[in-house]
């Protein structure tokens, strides 16, 4: 795990945000509006203190996806810590806009690191099929497909997908970094009210997992394909054209799951090898 320098004080934040007007999680050049930008302005601000104590975040989102369970920490100095503790979480409340809240503030156990500690993390993603399109109140965390789905062949793709896989095919390869990754769950239901919801849960993503795997049901499911072609894209380990990364806002940061205290900072250090996948025997 990174090492919590002497005098200073781990805290773990429990947050959640509407993405709609989010530039995403990070902060970037120009000035460009971020959860991470405007959570350590409020931080600098209400602490009145002189630097910038950056956040590490169990999942970094892209512009425009929701977060209802995230989970970031950050070091403070353990004076600036003890003299604000008790009323910070009020204070930030009063401090930040109305489109990110944080609704829990407390020390971390020893070892934990919000990203590297983490062995899950859990995303929703909602499409509604109806005819007419999205409710208006949900127009910002629903996407709209105009063909009817079939979710139980959605289901029956999202079978061929799930354990440990190199998924190349449905990530955005990023220079140095692994794309093999333990998908734990992807299931898709239809509620009363029509939204279909997907539930996708694994140990980690790479960049746009998510969108693209959700992408490739949503062929299946209004029959563009067969069931068994996402099954295929990832076998053949490639992107392939077909595989459409849909739009962020349907996409929400659910919950992120952790060890018990006396294993993260076991659970830190695994997570921080590059994996591979085993190499199968010939005879």
């Amino acid at each position: 795990m990174s090492e919590v320098q002497p005098g200073h004080v781990r805290v773990r934040l429990d947050l959640s945000y509407d993405g709609t007007a989010f530039h995403g999680w990070a902060k970037q050049a120009g000035g460009r509006r971020t959860v991470q930008g405007e959570i350590e302005d409020a931080l600098r601000t209400v602490t009145r203190s002189g630097e910038t104590h950056e956040l590490t975040v169990a999942g970094r989102t892209d512009a425009g996806v929701h977060a209802r369970g995230q989970v970031a920490h950050v070091d403070l100095p353990g004076h600036l810590w003890a003299e604000h503790r008790e009323k910070l979480l009020k204070r930030l409340a009063g401090r930040l806009p109305r489109d990110v809240r944080i609704w829990r503030l407390a020390e971390a156990p020893e070892g934990f690191d919000a990203r590297f500690s983490a062995v899950w993390r859990r995303y929703a993603y909602r499409i509604t099929d109806h005819p007419g399109g999205v409710d208006p109140l949900l127009r910002h965390h629903v996407l709209w497909h105009d063909w009817p789905l079939d979710v139980d062949a959605m289901n029956e793709a999202a079978r061929a997908l799930l354990g440990e896989h190199d998924f190349a095919a449905y990530c955005k390869r990023r220079e140095g970094a692994t794309t093999i990754r333990t998908l734990q769950e992807l299931r898709l239901e239809r509620g009363a009210d029509g939204i279909v919801t997907a539930t996708v849960r694994a140990d980690a993503f790479c960049h746009n997992m998510v969108r693209s795997l959700i992408g490739a049901l949503l062929f299946v499911g209004d029959g563009h394909r067969d069931p068994r072609w996402p099954g295929e894209v990832l076998a053949a380990g490639v992107r392939d054209s077909a595989v459409h990364v849909v739009r962020p806002h349907g996409l929400t940061l659910e919950e992120v799951g952790y060890p018990a205290d006396d294993l993260l900072a076991a659970r830190s250090k695994e997570a921080r090898n590059k994996r591979s996948l085993p190499v199968a025997s010939c005879c």
